[in-house]
């Protein structure tokens, strides 16, 4: 059965010494916690990454990178590959983030390439995928969220949609302090999951996390969660508070 999971995306935030006090407050914190029944994951930025799994070692969450290269080893300067991340212990990696998609043109097809990838290093993709406002108040949601699922995901076969988290983040709530109230993220997060039913089955659909993203913090995230189809949440600004950030991986019922 499918996992609860919190992951914890910093973005481009923080200076080494604040990256170091930010992940040595999260792991002594989550120490005082049961989180037994809950995957907890932070995504530093690139340079912190080896920081981040040298104190996962000791402590109770997994090391995720925010994106990776949808190509191999080569000559692509600037690009990090997915065998770089597997090689300093990284466990899951976000890709197709709605900034990624936005500010650098990400397509689904390089999306669904950087799947493979990953999922060739035993990596598990964290797959972002969400509307935005303009696509929300035309009522065409459903019809962005099923192409970048069919034309992202579908490709893959059933033992490997298995290991895939999929993370909805309703791009008018990311970084705006406006949340999806818990109907509207149920509902999207339900279709979802039928759209993993009918092109594969239920036992696969079954097996599949699916995440909120979208300003989800320590007041609402015990809400959200409690919806049938939410199983936790990719969480931006309050990750970058550890008391915030484990309080919200401490709100599952």
């Amino acid at each position: 059965m499918r996992r609860r999971i919190v992951a914890g995306n910093w973005k481009m935030n923080k200076q080494f010494a604040e990256a170091d006090d930010l992940i040595n407050g999260i792991s002594e914190q989550l120490r005082e916690f049961d989180t037994t029944d809950v995957d907890v994951i932070v995504c530093p930025p690139y340079p912190f990454l080896e920081l981040v799994s040298d104190v996962a070692e000791d402590a109770e969450f997994f090391v995720g990178a925010q994106n990776v290269a949808h190509f191999d080893d080569g000559a692509y300067t600037g690009e990090v590959s997915a065998s770089m991340l597997k090689s300093l212990g990284v466990d899951y990696c976000i890709v197709g983030h709605s900034e990624r998609r936005k500010y650098f043109c990400e397509t689904n097809e390089q999306i669904a390439e950087k799947i493979n990838r990953l999922l060739q290093q035993d990596i598990t993709p964290i797959i972002c995928v969400g509307e935005s406002l303009e696509e929300r108040e035309a009522g065409k949601h459903f019809d962005v969220i099923k192409q970048q699922v069919t034309e992202g995901i579908f490709h893959l076969k059933a033992d490997d949609m298995q290991r895939c988290i999929i993370a909805y983040e309703p791009v008018w709530a990311i970084g705006t302090g406006k949340t999806a109230t818990k109907e509207q993220a149920q509902e999207i997060h339900a279709f979802i999951r039928n759209l993993i039913t009918e092109h594969y089955n239920d036992d696969v659909a079954q097996e599949v996390s699916i995440l909120y993203g979208g300003s989800c913090n320590p007041k609402n995230a015990k809400d959200l969660f409690a919806m049938q189809d939410v199983d936790g949440g990719l969480i931006g600004g309050a990750s970058l508070k550890a008391k915030d950030f484990i309080e919200i991986a401490c709100s599952f019922e």
